[in-house]
């Protein structure tokens, strides 16, 4: 991992962190946002002589210990904590290969025993491995050139079909970020994140935050052209024989609207082609 982006990931993690919430308050007139380098410096038990070689990647191999001081200074999550130290070189990084991009037939069998759960598979770059037919029809396009973060970004009826789309796009970014730094010179995830920096604005605002985590238990609002508004929640599973991919599978609670919508997406999906 280039010494560069663990100094913009400090420096960006320093940034946003409000001096209020740490106790330094507003004294003073600051000339940019968050905290400055001493205050970090200082938190973490560091002279500021060594942060700023941190930030500035002078600095090349900083300790697990230095590592867990500036994770507490910088009030980092676990998700945050762990990117920070692959950032750094410390977590080994895990491989990818071409092989992690195919998917198992049993997993595919799988997900077509659940008519009534859209599920996918996503690859190392967010790309959609595989689905079932309902989960098609949910992500309508998808089987055409598919990934999730084009989805997000690239496609203009986005805004439309997530009525959240700003903190979806959020919390999809934290996501490629800890992607990102699992597998730095990946040549697909690259391509992804190159190309969504020259085209979306959007992403390039995101990404420049450098926020970190991993997906988690949630709810997630769609409104689909055909059978209008949905809640679902969303449950993600590492594909252990396949080393990053991940199986997202969603589901309606029972008795309520969404199901219904659900259910009739099933059907939708389940016809004939005309």
């Amino acid at each position: 991992m280039s010494d560069s982006l663990l100094g913009e990931f400090l420096r960006a993690r320093r940034g946003g962190l409000a001096p209020e919430a740490v106790g330094f308050g507003s004294r003073g007139h600051r000339r940019v946002p968050g905290l400055r380098r001493e205050e970090v410096a200082t938190m973490a038990g560091l002279s500021v002589d060594y942060y700023a070689r941190l930030e500035q990647g002078r600095e090349r191999h900083p300790s697990a210990q230095v590592l867990e001081s500036l994770s507490t200074a910088l009030r980092l999550d676990d998700d945050a904590r762990d990117h920070l130290f692959r950032m750094a070189g410390v977590i080994p990084s895990p491989g990818h290969d071409d092989a992690s991009e195919r998917v198992s037939p049993d997993l595919v069998r799988l997900m077509d025993m659940w008519p009534d759960n859209p599920a996918i598979v996503l690859g190392k770059a967010y790309d959609v491995l595989a689905g079932n037919r309902i989960a098609y029809a949910l992500f309508e396009g998808f089987q055409h050139g598919p990934n999730l973060m084009a989805k997000i970004f690239l496609d203009p009826d986005a805004r439309t079909f997530y009525p959240d789309w700003p903190q979806v796009a959020a919390n999809t970014v934290a996501g490629f970020r800890v992607l990102h730094g699992a597998a730095p010179g990946d040549a697909r995830i690259g391509e992804v994140t190159t190309t969504l920096l020259e085209r979306s604005p959007e992403f390039a605002a995101l990404w420049s935050r450098h926020e970190a985590r991993t997906k988690r238990l949630e709810s997630k609002r769609f409104h689909h052209r055909e059978v209008g508004g949905l809640t679902l929640h969303m449950f993600a599973f590492e594909v252990k024989a396949a080393p990053g991919q991940e199986l997202i599978v969603y589901h309606a609670e029972s008795g309520t609207p969404s199901a219904d919508a659900l259910t009739l997406l099933g059907t939708l999906a389940a016809a004939p082609a005309r």
